[in-house]
Order: C-alpha cells, then structure tokens, then sequence
C-alpha cells in the first residue's frame, strides 16, 4: 500500500501539468483498450458473477454484472469525458489593487484523489477518466465482489496511458479487499488529498466518522416523490413507476412515496395497478408497498415498520404515506431524507416553488422522476458520486468538482 501511495504521490506533478490534448490522448486510448480488453473483462466479471451468486440480491447482481454493451457505453463515458473543457487553468477571478499588485485566483486539481468504491464495474472507469481529465492522480479501492472485474478493467486503462505516453501510476488499484485497506487510505494523510466514497450507509458512515482525510460524503439516496393535488395522475404513476423499477438499485431510485391525502382514493389503486397488478401479469418483479395506516385502507401492502421510511432499500419496495399538504410533506422529507432528491407531482405552481424552495437535497425536481441525478444526465459527462454535503461539491460530482484553485499574484517589487 505505502508503495502504491507513494508512486502516486510521485505521480502527481506529472499529471497536474499534462495539457489538455495529451489528456485527451490519454483518454481516447483507455477508451479504444477498454474495448480491445472486453473480453478480458467479460471473463473477470464472470468470476465475480458465479462468486456473487446466491449471497446478494438479483437487483444487486444486475449492478455487478458486465456485458460487451455495458463496457462499450464506460468507453462512450471516457470519450464523453475527453470531449469536455479542461477544467485545471481557468481563470475564475482576478482583480489588480490600486498598487498595481495583481491578484489572480485560478483552478488547480486536488492531487491524489482516493475513491472507496463498492460493487459497480463502471465506476471504476468513470473515476479513472475524470480524474485523469481534471488533472489527479486515482486510487482505486474496489469491492471484494467486482474485485476481478476491476482488476481487468485498470489493466486495460493502464495500456491506454502507457499507448499515450502517460504514467500508468496515474490510475492505481488497491488490490486488499479488506477492511484494513480502506482504512489505511481514510488515515493516508501526506499520500491521499481527498477521499470519495461511494457505496452504502455503512462505507460512507465508516469513511465519515474515520477519515483523518477531507473526506466527500456522498449520497445514500433515500428519494422521494410527492404527489399533490391537483396533478396529472397518468404523469403521475409514469413518474413513480419510472422512479422505482427502472433501475431499484441505484442511489437515485425513489424509495417513499408522498400522497396527498385528498387525492389518496383516485391516486393509490393507479400506482398498485402498475407497479404491482401489472408486473405480475408482465413476468416482472412487483413491488412490495409498505403502507402507513391510512394507505392500508386504500390497497393492500403490507404495513409499514418503524424503520421503512429512513431505509435505503436499492430493491423493489417502496415505503408509502399520506400527508395532509405539502407543509407535511417538507416536513417529513426534512426528517427523513439524506438530502439527495426529492421531487413534486403538480399543477400548483405554488406549492411547486415552495417546495423546491423550502427542500433541502442535492437535486430538487418539478413533475420529473428522481433517476435524472445522475453526471451524464445533468452533462458532466459521467460522475465521481453524488454529494449530499453542502461544502465544496454539492449533487453530481463531473471535473469541475474534481478541482480545487489557487491564488498567483503578480507584483513588481511590492511589499507590505
């Protein structure tokens, strides 16, 4: 691990000076050796899968698992990456004193950047390729469960900035899966400048509470979506629908769903019908509904436990209540969020605006589903994480949140 973290360390001033055409370079060439390795990563990812199978679920499974179309859209993600502005050297203010000392604040990268990943394959590409282009130095700590997968893939990206005439300790992988190496990076001070971690509560609380790094806290996503009178309730039930199956296992899945009350009898048996009656009928997993006790007594679910709205699930459930206005649904998403997104179902125009105004997460939506929180949606080609923090990166995490600045002043013999 020392050593590891000292070639990086070592790595750091010749990555933080790379132009952007040779970062670009670099970037096209990861791409084009993903590709040219996916077989190689197939087999990897296999291992990973029989490994896997029968100790996580199939939502889970389906986050492990790589195919050739899954490895040709990370190399799309790089050469999307590639195609950004440099975000290191910007010129971000810049004022001359009346003295004729001139004051310049400019972007610069982090240096090291330590990301504690879990089970997602792809992951580990998107953080290779945006730290790259922000001008850092990655260390990669990967899950036991893609540990193969990962292996694979970082040898395929260290053939492209070998072709590109990069250093391959540009992107490094820390090959202990324990414990014991995620936290020697939390405590890595003089070797790691910045810590992401994403994954579960668990692997975020841990890094949280143990880093001796300025650590990212990035999102669990406990998401939700409000439904308020009066709103279009075929938008409606495609939004939640959307929200919740399209991909359960995802941070920005929506995990509660918030009903008006006056709205309960007509909205309730739409969304059971679809996320429910119909799945079924369609050979899909339905969804389990976990009802407080007023929306027991419109459908049937099963009744909600005291932890069903403060759960992440990743899965096919989805914790249900009803609310008497949006003041109380503020409140409950205030009490029950990890400030991730949350989003309203209206044609209130001014419940829309109090509640974008008075929610307090990363990413606010108006009539849209929650899944939209997400680097490549939001623009920034792919992402390092979601923040749920307020300082430094807040919500998807793309190059600019990859940097940090600097001040240079410039005098002519100035002093004080």
């Amino acid at each position: 691990m020392i050593d590891m973290l000292t070639a990086a360390r070592h790595a750091k001033e010749e990555v933080a000076n790379l132009t952007e055409v040779q970062k670009n370079t670099a970037l096209l060439k990861m791409a084009d050796a993903l590709v040219s390795d996916t077989q190689k990563i197939l087999d990897a990812n296999k291992k990973d899968i029989e490994k896997a199978r029968g100790t996580v679920s199939e939502v889970m499974l389906d986050r492990l698992m790589l195919n050739a179309d899954r490895i040709a859209a990370m190399a799309c993600g790089i050469r999307a990456v590639a195609k950004l502005p440099d975000p290191v050297g910007l010129t971000l203010d810049s004022f001359t004193r009346d003295d004729g000392l001139c004051i310049t604040k400019v972007s610069v990268p982090i240096g090291v950047i330590a990301i504690i990943y879990e089970s997602r394959p792809n992951v580990t590409s998107d953080a290779a390729a945006l730290s790259l282009k922000s001008g850092n130095v990655c260390v990669l700590r990967g899950g036991k469960e893609a540990f193969n997968s990962a292996c694979a893939v970082v040898s395929a990206l260290r053939k492209g900035l070998s072709a590109a005439g990069v250093t391959e300790n540009a992107i490094n992988l820390v090959t202990d899966t324990s414990r014991d190496s995620a936290t020697a990076l939390m405590k890595a001070n003089g070797y790691i400048d910045m810590l992401i971690p994403r994954g579960g509560a668990g692997l975020i609380n841990a890094c949280i509470n143990n880093s001796t790094v300025p650590c990212i806290q990035t999102g669990t996503g406990i998401c939700h979506i409000y439904v308020k009178k009066p709103a279009d309730l075929d938008m409606a039930v495609k939004i939640i629908e959307n929200a919740k199956t399209s991909r359960p296992s995802v941070c920005n899945a929506a995990e509660v769903l918030l009903v008006d009350r006056d709205i309960k009898n007509e909205l309730l048996p739409r969304v059971y019908d679809a996320l429910v009656t119909k799945r079924k009928q369609n050979g899909l997993a339905p969804v389990e509904l976990r009802l407080d006790g007023e929306a027991i007594t419109v459908i049937n679910g099963t009744p909600a436990g005291d932890n069903d709205f403060d759960t992440e699930f990743l899965d096919y459930i989805m914790a249900v209540k009803c609310v008497r206005n949006t003041r109380e649904a503020i409140e409950h998403i205030a009490a029950h969020s990890t400030g991730h997104s949350e989003s309203i179902i209206t044609k209130d125009d001014n419940a829309a605006k109090i509640f974008t105004s008075c929610v307090d997460s990363a990413a606010v939506y108006v009539n849209a589903s929650t899944r939209f929180t997400d680097g490549g949606e939001f623009g920034l080609g792919c992402e390092m994480g979601i923040s749920t923090q307020k300082l430094h990166a807040r919500g998807p995490m793309g190059l600019r949140e990859l940097t940090s600045y600097k001040y240079i002043i410039k005098g002519n013999g100035h002093i004080r």
